[in-house]
C-alpha cells in the first residue's frame, strides 16, 4: 500500500528509485569483472544465491519481518507459490549472468525494455486491465523492435524473451503472495541455498572453483550478496512512496545503462540492431509518457473535484 510522505521523504524516495535502477543497470560490470578473473556463470549464480541470504536476513531482521518468513514455512500453499517464484527468479538470474558474461548484454537489456510492456499484456490477460490506444502503440513498437532484433541476430532473441517472460511471471506470482518484498526474497534465497552451497562445495572439492583462490576473488564472490539484495530493498522502499508514473519513467534507466555497458564492452551494434532499439525506445517513451499523462489527468480531476463551486 502507498504511504503518505513529506518533501524530504519524497526526495529520499526519488533518490532510492534512481539508486536501485542504477545499480541494476551497472550490475553487468560486476559479473564481467568476476568472469575476467575466472568465474563461470554457474559459479557466479551459486555465490549470488549463497551470499544474498545474510544480507537479506539482516534487512528482514531490521524491518522486523521475521514472523512473515516463519509463517511461510507453516503455510504450504504460500511456500508452494514462493517455490515457483524461486524457480523463475533463479532462471532469470542464471540467464542474465550468462548473457552478461558471454557478450550478450545488449540482448539482455532488450528484455528489460520490453518487460513493462509485457506486463501490460499480462494485466489484460490475467487481471482484465484495460489498455488504451497509447498502450497498444507502445506494444506494437516493441513488437516491431523484437522482430528487427531477430533479423539482426539471425534467430529469435531468446535471451530477451526468456528474461522478460520469467520476470513478468515472477511479478505476477509475487503480487499474489501476501508477503513483503524483502521477506519474500529471503525465503527465495533460503530455497536456493542448498543448490548454491552444493555447487560451491563441488567446485572447491574438484578444484574447479576460483572464489577462494585469493582474497580478491573472495571479495568478488561476497559482493554478489549486497548486489542482489540492496537494489531490491531500495526499490521496495521507494515504490511505496512514489507514483507509478515516476516509477514508469525511472525503470527504463536500468536497461539504458545495461545497453551502454554492452556498447562499452564492445558488443556488436549493427545498423539493424540500432533500428531494433530505436523501435524499443519509441515504445518505452510512449509507455512512460502515457503513464505520466494518465496520473497527471487523475490529479487534475481530483483537484477540480475538491474545489468549491
Amino acid at each position: 500500500m502507498p504511504v503518505s510522505i513529506g518533501p524530504d521523504q519524497g526526495r529520499a524516495a526519488l533518490l532510492s528509485a534512481f539508486g536501485c535502477y542504477a545499480l541494476w543497470g551497472v550490475m553487468p560490470l560486476l559479473f564481467m569483472g568476476q568472469a575476467a578473473v575466472g568465474f563461470d556463470s554457474l559459479e557466479i549464480l551459486a555465490h549470488r544465491a549463497l551470499w544474498a541470504v545474510p544480507v537479506a536476513g539482516l534487512l528482514v531482521w531490521l524491518a522486523r519481518q521475521g514472523g512473515q518468513v516463519a509463517a511461510v514455512f507453516r503455510t504450504p500453499r504460500t511456500l508452494a507459490w514462493l517455490t515457483f517464484s524461486t524457480v523463475l527468479i533463479g532462471l532469470n538470474w542464471g540467464i542474465y549472468v550468462w548473457a552478461t558474461t558471454h557478450e550478450a548484454t545488449l540482448e539482455a537489456s532488450l528484455g528489460y525494455y520490453i518487460n513493462p510492456l509485457l506486463n501490460m499484456v499480462v494485466g489484460l490477460w490475467l487481471f482484465r486491465e484495460k489498455i488504451d490506444r497509447w498502450g497498444w502503440i507502445a506494444i506494437g513498437l516493441a513488437a516491431v523492435g523484437v522482430l528487427f532484433q531477430a533479423l539482426a541476430l539471425g534467430r529469435p532473441p531468446w535471451i530477451s524473451i526468456v528474461l522478460a517472460l520469467s520476470f513478468a511471471t515472477y511479478g505476477v506470482i509475487r503480487k499474489r503472495v501476501p508477503i513483503d518484498a524483502q521477506a519474500g526474497l529471503l525465503v527465495e534465497c533460503l530455497l536456493l541455498v542448498p543448490f548454491g552451497l552444493a555447487w560451491v562445495l563441488w567446485l572447491q572439492n574438484t578444484g574447479a572453483g576460483v572464489a577462494f583462490d585469493s582474497p580478491a576473488n573472495t571479495i568478488w564472490a561476497l559482493a554478489n550478496g549486497p548486489a542482489t539484495v540492496l537494489p531490491l530493498a531500495l526499490f521496495a522502499w521507494s515504490a511505496r512512496r512514489l507514483p507509478l508514473s515516476t516509477i514508469g519513467f525511472i525503470q527504463f534507466l536500468a536497461p539504458t545503462l545495461q545497453f551502454m555497458v554492452g556498447v562499452w564492452a564492445g558488443e556488436a551494434l549493427t545498423p539493424l540492431r540500432v533500428v531494433s532499439f530505436a523501435f524499443i525506445w519509441g515504445g518505452a517513451a510512449v509507455f512512460a509518457a502515457a503513464a505520466w499523462f494518465r496520473v497527471r489527468a487523475a490529479r487534475l480531476a481530483l483537484k477540480d473535484a475538491a474545489e468549491p463551486v
